[in-house]
């Protein structure tokens, strides 16, 4: 099983899940998580965690292109608090775009 990120608002968070870690359990494990904040047409990332045993596996990095390619679809204004976010879309110029001009300098973009 590939990680699968999803949307989960009830929780207010875009969750990755990673293949079950036995063969005998079926449900796939959660890994990690990005905590969000939605208000209108924005979307404020606050939290981003990988539980220690995922580490290194690049979980994080696709939790993050998954949460912000569904903020883009949804046509929302990206503010990155999150320290991890923000360093990932800093890696990754094309995303900076979803940041409204006048909030770049308030996140060193």
């Amino acid at each position: 099983m590939e990680p699968l990120v999803t949307d989960n608002p009830q929780e207010s968070r875009y969750e990755i899940h990673v293949a079950p870690a036995t063969a005998d359990a079926d449900l796939p494990q959660l890994a990690g998580f990005a905590q969000y904040h939605r208000f209108k047409d924005e979307i404020a990332f606050i939290h981003t965690e990988i539980d220690p045993k995922f580490e290194g596996q690049g979980l994080g990095g696709k939790l993050a292109r998954a949460a912000l390619d569904d903020a883009r679809e949804k046509g929302l204004a990206v503010l990155p608090f999150c320290p991890f976010i923000r360093g990932w879309m800093g890696k990754h110029p094309d995303y900076i775009a979803l940041v409204p001009a006048d909030q770049r300098a308030r996140f060193g973009f």
